[in-house]
């Protein structure tokens, strides 16, 4: 299928921007995509402004700043961003950028303090934003007031922080709800980060995300995860083998018992919930199939739980199992260059060296996420090639990329204000 890229090296951002929605409009869905989607800088800023800068992302966990003062940052695109936990336990999000000349307020990853307090000229800030310092300097016609940090839209479920860089922010309480209903058994605030990979991977971020969103290469690729895990998520799918849905069935009389919610739950192409028994006589995503931590999550007591499965487009994909949780967020830096991070959490009474080995928690997602790294970065490189032209996609092994071309492709023609939607197809099994 031959396809004229309307993008030319001496298009201005706007004109970028209105052949990024004719190419959208006139995309075949069941291919992959033109090639400037994968390999365009002027694309990749639009991906950021209309995508990223408005859609819901995981800043993080909320046991990660357990308490008043703790604070995370994180970039996201031209835009650092911080999120402090505040009097009686509220979460803040900020814009990391001082209300004087522009500095950032916190420099460090994550960290504890009493004030933010800017480190140029120390204007000081209370952990709900409130300017309180600038110093006699400013005259006495300074209003304090007119100079607060400004606010990210930030909301919390089940453990996650979410936040929102859009003025307005698209809907997602359904989805939250919903979310802490399924992580109530885990106890979240009771739990802790032992563990966390940034890895960088030589691809664009949809290239990653559509790895991920099918399991097509696992076969020939994941020999350590597919020691536990089962490709399909649904037992509708025209693959599952009766076995597979008896596995199911008996799993699904082992949550009940233990009143642990598992039915799947899909909030259009965006999130997805569902629980899924790992292979049989396996516990956890470890090597050897046994559970990684003895302490077991919140109120869980069976190991044998499965794995539920949280997808949240654009960026994350998650696995949590009765004894560790596993957190991948997608943050991307240029056109051709993505980081994807991994979080290990654990019960936060767990004791490292008698409850868990923090190697034999990694190794399997280590191997596997410098795997999927390697076939990213292969396919960046084929797509680079002037050979490169969309192909098909398998509408039997591939549907969970479909589902996640529909929805990037929906959400970036409404966030362009030129909304057509396409067609669904329903969710399916994917890596993660």
């Amino acid at each position: 299928m031959d396809v004229t890229y309307p993008l030319s090296l001496g298009d201005p951002l706007e004109s970028a921007r209105k052949a990024t929605a004719e190419m959208l409009r006139t995309r075949e869905r069941t291919y992959s995509m033109p090639q400037p989607f994968y390999n365009d800088e002027r694309l990749f800023q639009i991906d950021m402004q209309e995508i990223f800068g408005k859609e819901w992302l995981i800043a993080g966990m909320t046991s990660e700043i357990p308490a008043k003062g703790n604070f995370l940052t994180l970039q996201i695109g031209d835009n650092p961003v911080m999120v402090v936990r505040g009097a009686e336990g509220k979460v803040h999000a900020f814009h990391n950028v001082c209300r004087h000349r522009g500095s950032r307020l916190c420099v460090s990853e994550k960290g504890k303090v009493a004030k933010l307090v800017c480190p140029y000229h120390q204007w000081t800030y209370e952990l709900d934003g409130r300017l309180l310092f600038a110093g006699t300097e400013m005259g006495a016609d300074f209003n304090m007031a007119d100079f607060n940090l400004k606010p990210v839209h930030v909301k919390t479920a089940g453990g996650y922080i979410f936040i929102c860089l859009a003025d307005e922010p698209p809907a997602i309480d359904d989805f939250l709800r919903t979310l802490d209903h399924y992580m109530e058994p885990y106890d979240m605030e009771n739990t802790k980060v032992v563990a966390r990979t940034d890895l960088m991977e030589a691809a664009n971020w949809k290239l990653v995300l559509e790895n991920n969103r099918e399991c097509y290469h696992c076969n020939g690729s994941h020999p350590e995860l597919l020691k536990t895990l089962l490709e399909w998520d649904d037992v509708t799918d025209p693959r599952a083998n009766q076995a597979f849905k008896d596995h199911v069935a008996e799993s699904a009389a082992a949550w009940e018992a233990e009143q642990i919610p598992y039915a799947h739950a899909s909030f259009g192409l965006r999130n997805r919930i569902v629980r899924m028994p790992l292979l049989k006589g396996t516990a956890s995503m470890t090597l050897d199939g046994k559970p990684g931590c003895k302490k077991l999550m919140g109120r869980i007591k069976n190991p044998e739980l499965g794995s539920m499965r949280i997808l949240h487009l654009p960026h994350s994909w998650n696995h949590a199992m009765g004894d560790h949780l596993i957190v991948f967020t997608v943050w991307p830096i240029s056109a051709q260059q993505t980081v994807v991070t991994t979080k290990w959490l654990v019960h936060k009474d767990a004791v490292e060296g008698v409850d868990y080995e923090v190697e034999n928690l990694r190794k399997v997602w280590d191997a596997t996420n410098q795997q999927d790294r390697m076939l990213a970065e292969e396919n960046q490189r084929g797509i680079n090639s002037k050979a490169y032209q969309p192909g098909p996609y398998s509408q039997t092994y591939e549907f969970g990329v479909i589902n996640f071309i529909d929805w990037y492709s929906e959400r970036l023609l409404a966030n362009l204000g030129e909304e057509q939607p396409a067609p669904h197809l329903r969710q399916v099994g994917a890596d993660g």
